[in-house]
């Protein structure tokens, strides 16, 4: 199957929109006789008219022969084999073409069988990141046909999505986070795989889960997503607790905390939020609700050992169920919660009466 390649004039993509480190790293991989392309994300934006968070590559390197070209490499993972290439804090992510059964139900517990630039892309999720870029001659070329479902704004999986979200099910959670993010109509086959699997998806390891949740919230659309996860039954599989009061009708107000995170991180110069004041936002109106109900409606005002403990609790109640948020997180967003109530306390002070002297 030959590949459709689309020409600079069609693509419109300009390599001065490319970090010039990328296109290094890329030339200095074709010079030494590999073939090696940009691919997913940031191919995607680009068409997308998005600025890219990071670029990927992909390569017919080997991780060890990427390591002996660069001595800024080092590799990495175990289940994914690859290197990151360090430039000061800046890092790019190059990976060797894998190759894969797409056919199959299986849980993919190793991804390190190489491949061609074919059976690279058919591997992939969905069809907008299985697009590749090739500096050499400005072209996109186009395996899966990713490009026109792009034009068309259509989300859809490469191969049948019940067995791609039987295989990986954290790639459920990435359909609904290109949802929120882009506005793309999922494919109707995948829209009902996703919620026939959604079980499936406490199988992924609990920190790829976390790292995804996360990054959504960051991401300036994380009141679309979190709408969704619900609406498909997916948060209330790996967040009960707060799946069912974003079903309430008090519900409402973590979307509205979501959604003016969401507007500071779509500002033109963003000020980006830290985790813990996310994790926060996300939680506080469940907290409010909860000392509450275990307070204020009983005639009680609690004192700030009580109220730390508290915060403490609803986030273990919250996260340890299928997730576990990192000890540094999980405390810097106690102290959030517990400074908001010391802001805002829920129990109104009394009036003294006014005293002319």
């Amino acid at each position: 199957m030959k590949p459709n390649t689309y020409s600079l004039e069609e693509h419109k993509i300009s390599p001065k929109s490319i970090d010039p480190k990328v296109l290094y790293i890329l030339e200095k991989l074709q010079v030494s006789g590999f073939i090696a392309y940009l691919v997913g994300g940031g191919v995607r934006d680009l068409l997308l008219n998005k600025k890219p968070k990071d670029f990927d590559i992909a390569t017919s390197a080997k991780p060890e022969e990427i390591k002996a070209l660069f001595s800024n490499s080092i590799l990495i993972g175990k289940r994914f084999r690859l290197a990151h290439i360090r430039f000061g804090k800046k890092i790019i992510e190059v990976s060797t073409f894998r190759s894969g059964n797409i056919e199959n139900e299986e849980l993919i517990t190793e991804d390190n069988m190489w491949g061609t630039p074919k059976e690279d892309a058919l591997r992939r999720d969905f069809t907008i990141n299985g697009l590749f870029y090739d500096s050499q001659d400005e072209t996109v070329i186009d395996y899966v046909g990713g490009y026109q479902d792009i034009q068309k704004k259509c989300l859809r999986a490469i191969g049948q999505p019940y067995l791609r979200f039987k295989q990986d099910p954290v790639r459920m959670i990435r359909c609904l986070k290109f949802e929120a993010r882009f506005g793309l109509e999922v494919e109707e086959e995948a829209r009902l795989a996703l919620v026939e699997c959604k079980a499936d998806i406490l199988k992924s390891a609990k920190a790829r889960i976390l790292e995804e949740l996360l990054r959504m919230l960051e991401s300036g659309s994380s009141a679309a997503f979190f709408k969704l996860m619900t609406d498909h039954g997916l948060l209330q599989q790996l967040l009960p607790t707060i799946a069912q009061f974003l079903e309430e009708r008090f519900g409402r107000e973590i979307y509205n905390y979501l959604q003016e995170a969401d507007m500071i991180h779509k500002e033109p110069t963003p000020l980006k939020l830290k985790r813990p004041i996310l994790v926060a936002c996300l939680l506080y109106p469940l907290f409010e609700k909860h000392l509450k109900t275990h307070f204020t409606d009983c005639g009680k005002t609690p004192h700030l050992g009580q109220v730390y403990d508290e915060a403490h609790g609803l986030i273990d109640l919250a996260f340890q169920t299928s997730l576990h948020l990192p000890r540094r997180l999980k405390m810097s967003a106690v102290s959030i919660l517990v400074s908001q109530y010391r802001i805002t306390p829920f129990a109104k002070r009394k009036k003294k009466a006014i005293r002319v002297p």
